[in-house]
């Protein structure tokens, strides 16, 4: 059905209608054509919907556990113990919220770090809740097994490989794991940390870069680790409010841009972080500025939740711009009527958030209208997941 976004704002602050045919942009500007539906976008900002590059959805049942966990701590309560305790119809419910969240904070994409994929049931459990949910998703399941089923995805839903990596388990393993994932035609995610002593360099002279593999954190990065990672146009996700709450180190996203590299960003893990991009990208502009010593502009950093985050998942080409031929992943902002239009992009990124997501399509579906979910329930959600945070923390 044909969907004309009418009387809006882009990010540049010009006027602009948005017509949506078959999912897929077809024009942005005067595009004045008659539409099935029109939504009257007057006083709103137009945007790319954002794009969350890492993010454990199954998480979303725990938000808030975390604040105080060093890493070790995360890994022995949450990781172990709490995901221990999901069982199939858990993931179905956690992976429903997380994507429900993740939607009413105006994210239409999110690469899910899917750790609870444990059994083939718990996989049923993921994959049917991405059914319901109509979210754009990249399930990165966290077990090779699953890499043929990963690999047979197609649509609103595709698949990846969440592996251990070079950095964290045995090089013969990763190996083998990324040559399985570039004989499928899957992206391979792995947390790295980079620096003099990491497998960057060896992965490198091994061949193994490139826009097939995503780096999580890479906090040690190296000004070598950077252009390596830039050359060969090998996907870089941070995730800054974690990283900076847990300690991991300082994000690498300015040392990336040093090298010509592009980030893209991700909320992470929900014990210790809210589930939207509004704050990961003020942390970055924050410490953008106090690394590069300018002043450089707020709107830019948009970039990193929208099109470099997505060209980071392997998406580069679907989703991430208002750009003609780019499938209708479109979010629609309020509060920002009353500003000029240069100020706009900039303003987007430090004066707004959640509450001001109005509107939101994916796949040129109307998702969320009015700050509204249409068809997921939000708060029968996390209602219904209270039993199961209160169960999973307590190990059982």
């Amino acid at each position: 059905m044909d969907l004309l976004i009418r009387g809006g704002r882009l990010l540049s602050g010009a006027p602009a209608d948005v017509l949506v045919a078959g999912g897929v942009i077809a024009a942005v500007g005067a595009a004045g054509s008659a539409a099935a539906e029109v939504i009257d976008a007057e006083g709103l900002v137009v945007a790319p919907g954002f794009v969350d590059g890492h993010r454990h959805l199954w998480q979303a049942p725990l938000r808030g556990a975390g604040a105080d966990l060093t890493l070790p701590e995360y890994f022995g309560a949450i990781l172990d113990r709490a995901l221990g305790a999901y069982s199939p119809e858990d993931a179905h419910l956690a992976t429903l919220l997380g994507a429900a969240e993740a939607l009413d904070a105006g994210i239409t994409t999110v690469l899910d770090w899917c750790n609870v994929t444990r059994s083939p049931s718990h996989v049923d459990g993921v994959l049917d809740a991405y059914a319901t949910a109509g979210i754009r998703a990249v399930v990165a399941a966290a077990d090779t097994a699953y890499a043929a089923r990963m690999a047979g995805l197609t649509g609103l839903v595709t698949g990846a490989l969440a592996l251990l990596g070079p950095q964290y388990g045995r090089w013969d393993d990763a190996v083998a794991e990324l040559g399985l994932a570039r004989e499928l035609g899957l992206l391979a995610s792995m947390h790295l940390a980079g620096g003099p002593d990491g497998p960057i360099a060896r992965l490198d002279a091994a061949g193994r870069l490139g826009p097939h593999l995503q780096f999580v954190h890479v906090n040690a990065m190296t000004a070598d680790d950077a252009a390596r990672l830039a050359a060969t146009g090998t996907g870089v996700t941070v995730t800054p409010v974690v990283e900076a709450t847990m300690g991991h180190g300082a994000s690498p996203y300015t040392r990336f841009a040093a090298a010509g590299g592009r980030c893209g960003l991700g909320t992470d893990v929900a014990v210790n972080a809210p589930p939207d991009l509004f704050e990961p990208m003020r942390e970055t502009l924050r410490r953008h500025r106090a690394e590069s010593a300018t002043m450089a502009p707020a709107g830019t950093v948009l970039a990193a939740a929208t099109e470099d985050s997505a060209a980071a998942i392997g998406l580069g080409s679907v989703t991430g711009a208002l750009t003609p031929g780019r499938r209708a992943d479109i979010v629609l902002l309020s509060g920002l009527s009353h500003l000029p239009g240069e100020a706009v992009a900039g303003a987007v990124v430090t004066a707004i958030g959640p509450a001001d997501v109005h509107t939101v399509l994916v796949d040129g579906r109307v998702v969320k209208r009015d700050g509204r979910l249409t068809a997921l329930d939000l708060p029968k959600l996390q209602a219904q997941a209270v039993d199961l945070g209160r169960r999973a923390l307590a190990g059982g």
